[in-house]
């Protein structure tokens, strides 16, 4: 949503554009193939940066590593820690910089947002500033980091894309991967909550196990694990204790 979102908005400002993807060996790597796809869609030149070589070296979450599993339920859970890749901004940047450099462009953007900084590291305004500070310095061809959704909500975002025209139905979130959102994972009950709260109509389609939030205006949602997200009560093969989320 965050990337695809920035995606439209340089396209608005009549930028000229350059979209950058990393394969890091990631769980849900079907984002690669959302991206190419979009990118497409605008004529906008597209590259997959292939760093699977790295993917050990980065192990240790459940994004980079098999034996850990995708934790589920909201992103402020101490659990959420486990879906943190070591380092994965500054070596995505790091790599964009780089093609910049080569490209001579001016700028290397990134979509990091507000609601990231409580689990993210790598998405603090400190750590733009930072690495804004090392671009700069990297060449003697100035590049300069734009991070314009730093200070956004996800909901702010969901809203600006809408008005920007964003397909949201063909942007990828889910951590877990598959063919379809799974729903109950950090990242979909964020996306979802994003669109409730914008009362923008949410056209993500959403695996049977994805559980039904209630939510309440200013005190976001809770998650009701023992239905779906229909109303239906969910399928016994899929029941979570809360106490194992």
């Amino acid at each position: 949503m965050d990337s695809t979102t920035l995606l439209y908005h340089l396209h608005r400002e009549k930028h000229d554009i350059f979209a950058l993807s990393v394969n890091y060996g990631q769980r849900h790597r079907v984002e690669l193939e959302y991206a190419r796809r979009l990118a497409n869609e605008l004529n906008v030149p597209f590259e997959i940066a292939d760093l699977r070589s790295i993917t050990r070296l980065i192990s240790g979450s459940s994004q980079t590593d098999d034996s850990v599993p995708v934790p589920l339920g909201h992103y402020n859970s101490e659990n959420m820690k486990a879906t943190v890749v070591p380092n994965r901004n500054m070596i995505m940047l790091a790599v964009a910089t780089g093609w910049a450099i080569q490209l001579k462009a001016n700028h290397v953007a990134y979509a990091a947002h507000a609601g990231d900084h409580t689990i993210y590291p790598d998405c603090r305004e400190e750590f733009a500033d930072a690495m804004s500070l090392a671009i700069g310095l990297a060449d003697w061809h100035q590049v300069s980091l734009l991070r314009p959704f730093v200070a956004m909500t996800k909901t702010q975002i969901a809203t600006y894309g809408c008005k920007l025209g964003v397909p949201f139905e063909q942007t990828w979130s889910c951590y877990v991967g598959g063919t379809v959102h799974c729903g109950a994972c950090g990242t979909c009950i964020e996306r979802r909550e994003s669109f409730i709260e914008a009362g923008i109509q949410d056209p993500t389609k959403y695996g049977e196990g994805a559980p039904m939030l209630k939510f309440e205006k200013g005190k976001g949602s809770t998650i009701d694990w023992s239905r779906t997200l229909t109303g239906c009560s969910m399928p016994v093969h899929l029941l979570r204790q809360e106490s194992q989320i």
